[in-house]
């Protein structure tokens, strides 16, 4: 960021003078007004997001109605605060003078005005200087100014909310212990405190070495709940730098992934996807929410955050995803369809980060489901462990497929990738079942001790699940079941093209589907008897589950049959769980809102430019700028690209909107800005760093250590934050702990 004013004739610099600076909105109406006042022609082929980043205006150029003090030592602009006085006619005076920035040409009609106004610019200028330094502020006139410990106390509290920053960024607790074991002074010190200690004994922070002399023995600085409320602080103060972001775009959708445990208590984590004033196509963290209640109290728990506490409007939200597994499924699936119901434009769609079948299997509540979605889960997280179990597993498939080398190889090559993820990863189980049943008994036996106790107990724990018949039913029903949907799940998360055929042919999926549905006796029995034959390659008994027996055997006084069992209780319940959820990710809303990819280039031309998306925008009207022009403008965006000569064709929303022209037809903009929003649609390269920090977070952190604040910090390690800001919300949000005097309290 520059350090002078971007104002023509303007010599105040960041570093020279006290005087404050403003950035440049990143709202675009807001940003050309400013740049329209400041008739500086070096600014006017900047976008407002360049404009935010890298110019400023200093407080000299606003009137001091514009200007509000967040602070005693913060100076803010009012919400529709616009620059005025400008200096466009000293240049004239001096025509040798070299001038750094090119000023627009002004006639002697716009000329005198300004030169009457730069009479009066000496004496505003100091009235601006005053007022933000609280000298002529009528809103503040009657607050007594800080004394100096209120100022010394506000730098201690800075020096706080640094080692903070620094611990919830780098992903250290605050505390090793808990409260109580904190508190009893028998332990060694927190990371906090020594991190204190440390940053004192360096002799770099005069007021947090200060304070702590000052301090008597039996006092404890910063008590354990206060350093939680100022995680709390700075995980706000954060946030609201990035739901700014949203808010100025306006458009939003709503992410969630699996729920998570935190210190005992279940949380949803939530995601917002927007793309940004750069139109660059994000997902970012923004919190957790409490998942614990009713479906009714979740639901208005999930509004209540979103819209008071976070600011955002609902009726902007354009997409919904979310993804859940077992008893939470039917407790998401009611929030979903309740959004739905309310807000008709927050369509329900398949989330870009997770592949379709395991997104499926994951939402079905049977017990055998979710044992095989679990047990994946373990065999992951055991393969990452060490590269020599993965060695284990490739020898395993080898013995296993001796006549068939390709089988092997491509197995192997399956086997080093996230297998327990992708599309085929249930086709993959089922050819890699019996080496992989071999793998972990050879781990468990340990024969040559080469594996930890740890590694061993990992293996009998898989072993015992691979070598149950449930399972193996279970993973034979589901390979069969969403082997329909596979290629069309996969085409999902592919090229914007196949995303737009994907949406087609969504009818012969459940066609055949629901063809499966209606012969349900035919195709069980046939899978029934792959799921038999597998299991006695790898000699298991075919039985009932034994819960099942014991619950229901005394009842029935028959024997019951395991493959009426399997049909009853898994063959029927997973297709119709698959049909019915297709149904509902693919409304007709969603796919209208798919079909309108014709508007990227590469895919219209595919279509021969015989396309028409005039009937799938109902929906998106309202978010068009001139929806009564809108077949004229759809004519002449084919037009274009039809006699386009040979310049390649943009094959995806992000490099259409990229392109320089498409501001000329400001329909097709504001819907594609609006479309890709929709969490069906894959991210850009970066797009999903929150996501996989926040993976990495809850790989990386055990359950005892996990804090909501430190999480999000962590997660957003390169996110800006300000201390005077940090400072300020503390004290207004807890002002019984400060009476802006001191925060140490006696220790009983």
């Amino acid at each position: 960021m520059s350090n002078f004013c971007a104002a023509p004739n303007c010599t105040i610099r960041s570093n020279e003078s006290a005087s404050p600076f403003f950035r440049f909105p990143r709202d675009t109406e807001r940003c050309k007004q400013w740049v329209d006042n400041c008739h500086c022609k070096d600014l006017e082929d900047k976008t407002p997001d360049q404009l935010h980043r890298h110019y400023r205006l200093c407080v000299n150029h606003f009137e001091p109605s514009m200007i509000c003090k967040a602070s005693p030592y913060r100076t803010k602009l009012k919400d529709n605060a616009t620059p005025t006085i400008f200096d466009l006619t000293s240049h004239l005076n001096n025509p040798q003078c070299r001038q750094r920035k090119r000023i627009e040409e002004l006639s002697k009609a716009e000329a005198r005005p300004m030169k009457e106004r730069k009479k009066d610019s000496v004496d505003q200028s100091k009235t601006n200087k005053n007022y933000a330094e609280g000298q002529d502020d009528p809103e503040t006139n009657d607050t007594t100014q800080l004394t100096s410990k209120e100022k010394e106390h506000r730098e201690y509290l800075k020096s706080l909310f640094e080692v903070i920053v620094v611990l919830g960024k780098q992903n250290i607790p605050l505390n090793r212990h808990t409260k109580e074991v904190q508190e009893s002074k028998c332990l060694t010190p927190s990371n906090f405190k020594a991190l204190l200690e440390y940053r004192m004994n360096a002799g770099g922070d005069e007021a947090l070495r200060e304070r702590f002399e000052m301090s008597a023995m039996n006092t404890e600085c910063c008590t354990f709940t206060q350093q939680m409320q100022m995680m709390e602080v700075c995980e706000s103060c954060v946030r609201e730098e990035l739901l700014q972001e949203v808010r100025e775009v306006r458009f939003f959708s709503l992410v969630t992934d699996d729920v998570v445990e935190i210190s005992g208590e279940s949380h949803l984590p939530m995601f917002l996807r927007f793309l940004d004033q750069a139109n660059c196509l994000r997902e970012e963290f923004v919190g957790f929410l409490p998942f614990e209640g009713e479906d009714e109290t979740l639901m208005e728990r999930l509004l209540t955050e979103v819209t008071k506490k976070w600011g955002l409007n609902m009726d902007y939200c354009r997409g919904q995803a979310h993804f859940s597994s077992g008893v939470h499924s039917s407790k998401i699936k009611a929030i979903a369809t309740k959004l739905t119901e309310i807000y008709p434009t927050a369509v329900y769609t398949p989330r870009s980060t997770c592949a379709l079948n395991a997104s499926l299997a994951s939402g079905v509540a049977l017990t055998g489901v979710q044992i095989v979605m679990s047990t994946f889960k373990k065999i992951e997280s055991f393969f990452n462990e060490a590269s020599s179990l993965q060695l284990e597993l490739e020898n395993a498939i080898s013995i296993f497929y001796q006549g068939n080398e390709e089988k092997a190889n491509d197995l192997k090559e399956a086997c080093r990738t996230n297998w327990t993820v992708r599309h085929d990863a249930f086709e993959v189980a089922v050819d890699v079942l019996e080496s992989l049943l071999l793998c972990m008994d050879s781990v468990h036996d340990n024969e040559d001790l080469r594996w930890s106790d740890q590694v061993t107990n990992d293996a009998l724990e898989i072993s015992e699940a691979l070598a149950d018949f449930e399972f193996v039913a279970t993973l034979v029903v589901l390979k069969n079941t969403l082997s329909f949907t596979r290629a069309f799940g996969k085409n999902l998360q592919g090229p914007t093209m196949d995303v737009y055929f994907a949406a087609n042919s969504l009818t012969a999926v459940l066609h055949s589907l629901n063809e499966v549905s209606d012969n349900i006796d035919v195709y069980h029995e046939f899978w029934f008897e792959e799921a038999v034959n597998l299991a006695a390659a790898l000699e298991i008994p075919v039985k009932v589950p034994r819960l099942y027996l014991r619950k229901h055997h005394a009842e029935s006084g028959t024997e019951i049959q395991p493959e009426s069992y399997f049909k009853e209780h898994l063959t029927a319940p997973v297709v119709s769980h698959v049909i019915n959820e297709l149904n509902d990710l693919f409304s007709e809303n969603h796919l209208n809102a798919l079909r309108c990819l014709t508007l990227v280039p590469a895919v219209m031309g595919q279509l021969k430019f015989n396309t028409s998306e005039e009937n799938n925008v109902e929906m998106y009207r309202n978010d068009l700028p001139n929806a009564d022009t809108l077949p004229t403008e759809l004519h002449c965006w084919r037009v274009k690209w039809k006699h386009r000569g040979k310049v390649a064709l943009p094959s995806t929303v992000h490099e259409t909107l990229q392109l320089a022209e498409v501001k000329f037809f400001p329909n097709v903009l504001a819907f594609l800005r609006v479309l890709c929003n929709l969490p069906v649609l894959s991210l850009d390269v970066d797009g999903d760093a929150s996501r996989k920090r926040f993976q990495m977070y809850l790989e990386n952190t055990p359950d005892k250590h996990r804090s909501k604040s430190l999480a999000f910090l962590n997660i957003h390690y390169n996110a800006r934050h300000d201390l005077d800001v940090m400072v300020d919300s503390y004290i207004k949000m807890y002002p019984e702990n400060e009476s802006h005097e001191q925060v140490c309290q006696p220790v009983d």
